[in-house]
């Protein structure tokens, strides 16, 4: 791919103050579009409403300011893209590849076949199996979550494939059926993220390892919506002085950690961002 036509993104969520974390990742994202003459956007995914704030949001541009990065063209707010959303899930259940679930956590938690992944218990299936008249008189009165059916959408695309720029080359392997529209907001990260960087022109995402996982299903919505497939750059976590990693609920315990209290200490950002670069032996080299 030409390099001018490189487009990087920071995405972050204003659902708390962000952290030294956030920085690395939108140094290196902001990094990777500079020197190559490329774009680097900003998006807020605000598509949480019941977390998400308005001064969250203020603050991560401010923090933005101060450690000197600058964004291409004007700020995405997912908030105002329900409709595109919608739209993408409709797409799925008419091709056959998602259904409705009813099931709450504790009942996934509950059920006794329910295996555990990375991420806690993997959802056993059970409204995939629903017959169609239970599921037709549970929509009429229950509104419900969206999942991707996983076996019916890769029986659609066949075996896929993903690229990390340090892990290498990634066959795609879900773990289970993942949610694709919460109840509560008509949507989840997993397809907004996809819909909006594929409408935005992302071709490199740098993110946190801790999406890692994340990007199989991402990879297997993008083909079933003849979507682009960007690149993954996916960094090391930075953490916190007690050795976990930094996380924006625990912005009280990690104190001194947030942006806004390394500013307001009077921290220089051009030596936390080489700090930070430094930490994992980041140069140009690595980048690309």
């Amino acid at each position: 791919m030409d390099k001018l036509a490189l487009t990087t993104r920071f995405a972050p969520s204003p659902t708390g103050l962000l952290h030294r974390g956030h920085a690395l990742s939108a140094l290196l994202a902001w990094r990777l579009a500079r020197r190559s003459g490329g774009r680097f956007i900003l998006r807020i995914e605000d598509i949480d409403v019941t977390r998400c704030r308005p001064e969250h949001e203020a603050s991560i541009l401010e923090d933005l300011a101060w450690l000197g990065l600058d964004w291409d063209g004007p700020v995405w707010r997912q908030s105002e893209r329900s409709p595109v959303y919608r739209a993408a899930l409709d797409r799925l259940v008419a091709i056959g590849v998602a259904y409705p679930c009813f099931c709450r956590r504790a009942d996934i938690a509950a059920a006794a076949s329910a295996p555990h992944g990375p991420e806690g218990p993997v959802y056993p299936g059970t409204c995939r199996h629903l017959a169609p008249e239970e599921r037709a008189r549970r929509l009429a009165t229950e509104t419900p979550a969206w999942r991707l059916d996983v076996a019916a959408a890769l029986s659609v695309t066949g075996p896929l494939t993903w690229h990390d720029h340090w892990a290498g080359l990634q066959a795609v392997q879900p773990g289970g059926d993942f949610v694709i529209a919460r109840r509560d907001i008509g949507t989840a990260y997993t397809l907004a993220v996809v819909v909006d960087d594929a409408a935005q022109g992302v071709t490199d995402v740098v993110r946190g390892v801790d999406l890692f996982e994340a990007t199989h299903g991402q990879r297997l919505l993008q083909a079933l919506l003849g979507l682009p497939e960007p690149r993954y750059h996916h960094h090391p976590l930075v953490l916190g002085s007690d050795g976990k990693r930094l996380a924006k609920r625990d912005a009280k315990a990690v104190g001194g950690e947030t942006l806004r209290a390394l500013r307001e200490a009077g921290v220089d950002p051009a030596r936390l961002g080489e700090q930070l670069l430094a930490m994992f032996h980041f140069d140009e080299q690595t980048l690309y």
